[in-house]
């Protein structure tokens, strides 16, 4: 599943995958958000996680900005702890518009 695309920065990486199931023709964004043992504590991998979902939710509100047919697994990474979000919006907005 998570052979087709994969796109790397310093902060996270994010992994898509084509979609086969449609249900009802509606749009549905399928993305997951991953963070492994070895970044933290859980208070540290939650405050990642929190502001990676954060940008994302900012991004779907801009149209054309995510593409729904894709799934995406998103893992974030240590460095995303200390830098503020909106150099993580621009960073990942440069990485959904290389998936298109």
């Amino acid at each position: 599943m998570l052979r087709d695309k994969k796109f790397h920065s310093d902060f996270f990486s994010i992994y898509a995958t084509k979609n086969f199931i449609k249900k009802n023709s509606k749009k549905i964004l399928n993305i997951s958000f991953v963070m492994k043992k070895k970044i933290g504590n859980a208070v540290k991998r939650n405050r990642i996680r929190r502001k990676l979902k954060a940008i994302v939710i900012k991004l779907s509100k801009i149209k054309g900005a995510i593409n729904s047919d894709y799934t995406y697994i998103v893992f974030g990474k240590a460095k995303a702890y200390n830098v503020k979000q909106d150099v993580l919006l621009l960073e990942m907005n440069k990485t959904f518009k290389k998936i298109k």
